[in-house]
């Protein structure tokens, strides 16, 4: 028990205690939950709104269906997903941060989406629904911040029903290297920045930007959905790699 509890893992470039991490990534967005949209128009110079129609305007996901959007901040994911679903499909917007929940709660309502969408305060490592309960979960700009993705990929895998898809849209390994260079000065030169001036929150965005740098990239994030369970695994790049797109089908 000893050994277990000095178990440690990343918190952007620092090591901190597992058990510790949940906590820090929830003040985290606890912090930027009302400037959310601002951060990822920061974090993707407006670029992120494009990266959101393209994942869900590939999905597969059809009339009717029923979709899970993990940690789905304030619910760009859910509204675009709600119009594909209609009126008799259902789409669950879970985040495991109250603020941002609510946040996105609030934004839905005030653009008149309600009638097909629900909401859930849940942990993605340990999701409370049944096996097989969903035709597709979809994640965007996410997973990197989960203290343990074999975890959630087991539990994406597990809530969806045979033939269902897992979306996993996330920065990832940028692929040439002038891109890089320019992206990593923007990313540890400007962007903390740009959280102190218009945010008020160096801090919080230093860490999103170091927690792109921990992030699996593209291979291996692909493997470690094939060892959750996920058949037919694929990922695509978007804007040279800044993000990628994966998706995998349950056997």
């Amino acid at each position: 028990m000893a050994q277990e509890r000095q178990k440690t893992t990343h918190f952007g470039y620092r090591e901190v205690p597992v058990q510790e991490k949940t906590g820090l990534v929830h003040e985290v967005f606890e912090s930027v939950a009302s400037k959310y949209d601002l951060m990822n128009d920061l974090m993707s110079l407006g670029v992120h709104r494009a990266w959101k129609r393209d994942f869900v305007a590939n999905s597969g996901v059809r009339l009717g269906h029923k979709v899970l959007d993990l940690a789905g901040g304030t619910g760009d994911i859910a509204a675009l997903m709600s119009k594909r679903v209609g009126k008799n499909g259902r789409v669950v917007l879970s985040d495991i941060n109250e603020a941002m929940l609510e946040v996105g709660r609030q934004r839905l309502e005030d653009r008149g989406i309600s009638g097909n969408v629900s909401y859930a305060l849940s942990n993605a490592e340990k999701l409370p629904f049944d096996d097989g309960e969903f035709d597709a979960v979809t994640i965007a700009f996410g997973l990197r911040n989960v203290t343990d993705k074999d975890a959630a990929l087991r539990e994406m895998y597990r809530v969806l029903r045979p033939g269902g898809k897992a979306l996993i849209l996330e920065f990832s390994q940028v692929q040439t290297g002038l891109l890089k260079k320019v992206y990593d000065g923007y990313s540890f030169g400007i962007l903390p920045m740009l959280g102190k001036l218009v945010a008020g929150d160096e801090e919080s965005y230093r860490y999103l930007a170091e927690s792109i740098r921990q992030h699996p990239p593209q291979e291996e994030l692909a493997e470690m959905m094939r060892n959750a369970g996920f058949e037919k695994v694929r990922f695509r790049n978007l804007t040279g790699g800044v993000v990628a797109i994966h998706s995998g089908i349950h056997a």
